[in-house]
């Protein structure tokens, strides 16, 4: 016999009949089994709060306004009995019966006269339904805080934002579960020369976010033989050589990488099948490169971006890089694709998304600095206000240059 975890109580009888819950007392704990008696609904209801029983026989018929289908309705609401076996002892054998009982959360029920041997078979069953039950719950709960774990490790090999010049970064990551499959980094190699990237996993959850800390680690490292660090395209035809889909569960990614010269106010920077970086000139400067937008003057944009397939789609692929110059207090946008396909607020009902040049046209219409925030919250407002989790991770840079 399987006993429940439960140190006090393992059947709860609730009957008004006071020879029904005799017969079923004696004989249930022949068999060993710990057994309370209610006799009244309300008495049943309590006891069971109380206790907490792993099976629980109760009659149909009660005295009183509440009978065994309202009993079984308000037990399987509580989260502490939802687990708890609930068969219900009646006389009604139709069909119609055995649905309604069912259709309340009943597991099954036992029909007078009650047959000793069969319902000796259906409590052992259910008192083992009911533990095993509780064992999945403590194992779910138990993956949940290991996944906690794992989203906690994740978030903490991110980069803390840096306010200190020549730039100063902000950034925002939101995962789609509990591990998401974006990662970001910055960090100079030399006194002169900022790394920044950020990569997007294929797919979500576990596997993706195991290899974008991979990623990370790697490259934070400079654990990529024969490499320079410092040419963005020998980067990611590294990466690409070593993290072929083959041999990661068929998993890829996107990733837009960039290193800058503080010196030369030079950005070169190469990227493979991610969303272009967006360059937004200071809008207080006066120059050529500003535009009237509808009486505004707006920051001319210009748009980072190499061609060049996902790293571990093709093997030997090779990729190329571009140079830019950066003007004094421009602005660095870099952010993964779950920023942009996403509900646009004014067509969420139509399941239409932002899109690439919507989101570009709110990062240069927000004000800055702290647009990161009002980005974000565009981004993700429609599906909160539509009851939906995220779709995709969202990560987002902003890097000035001052």
């Amino acid at each position: 016999m399987v006993k429940a975890a439960n140190p006090t109580t393992d059947i709860l009888v609730i009957d008004d009949d006071p020879i029904i819950r005799r017969i079923l007392q004696r004989m249930l704990q022949s068999q060993g089994y710990r057994v309370a008696i209610a006799e009244t609904a309300a008495s049943g209801l309590a006891q069971a709060l109380s206790i907490t029983p792993p099976v629980i026989l109760c009659d149909w018929r009660l005295p009183g306004t509440m009978d065994g289908l309202e009993i079984c309705r308000r037990l399987k609401e509580h989260p502490d009995l939802s687990m708890s076996s609930f068969l219900l002892i009646t006389a009604h054998a139709e069909t119609a019966s055995r649905v309604e009982a069912l259709e309340a959360g009943a597991d099954d029920l036992l029909m007078k006269p009650i047959d000793m041997a069969e319902l000796k078979a259906r409590v052992k069953s259910g008192m083992r339904l009911c533990q095993l039950t509780r064992d999945l719950k403590e194992q779910k709960q138990y993956l949940e805080n290991e996944l906690a774990e794992a989203a906690s490790y994740v978030q903490s090999l991110l980069p803390r934002d840096t306010d200190k010049p020549p730039v100063k970064i902000k950034t925002r990551f939101l995962p789609s579960q509990q591990l998401g499959g974006d990662c970001f980094d910055f960090y100079w190699l030399d006194p002169d020369y900022l790394v920044m990237y950020l990569l997007d996993v294929s797919g979500h959850g576990l596997g993706a976010a195991l290899l974008s800390t991979s990623v990370l680690n790697v490259l934070r490292s400079q654990s990529l033989p024969g490499t320079n660090f410092y040419r963005p395209d020998k980067v990611l035809e590294s990466l690409n050589n070593m993290f072929q889909m083959t041999n990661q569960n068929e998993k890829y990614f996107t990733i837009w990488y960039g290193v800058y010269n503080r010196v030369n106010r030079q950005l070169m920077y190469a990227s493979a099948g991610h969303p272009p970086a967006v360059l937004l000139s200071d809008p207080s400067v006066e120059s050529s490169e500003l535009i009237k937008n509808e009486g505004i003057m707006m920051a001319e944009t210009m748009r980072l971006r190499t061609p060049g397939m996902p790293i571990g789609m093709m093997p030997d692929t090779t990729y190329t890089w571009k140079r830019c110059s950066i003007p004094d207090n421009s602005y660095l946008y870099i952010f993964s694709d779950g920023v942009y396909e996403v509900p646009e607020t004014s067509v969420a009902e139509t399941g239409e998304i932002l899109g690439l040049d919507s989101f570009i046209d709110h990062i240069v219409k927000c004000p800055r600095p702290g647009q990161l925030d009002q980005l974000i919250s565009h981004a993700v407002m429609p599906s909160i206000a539509m009851g939906q989790d995220l779709s995709d991770d969202l990560s987002l840079l902003e890097i000035n240059f001052s």
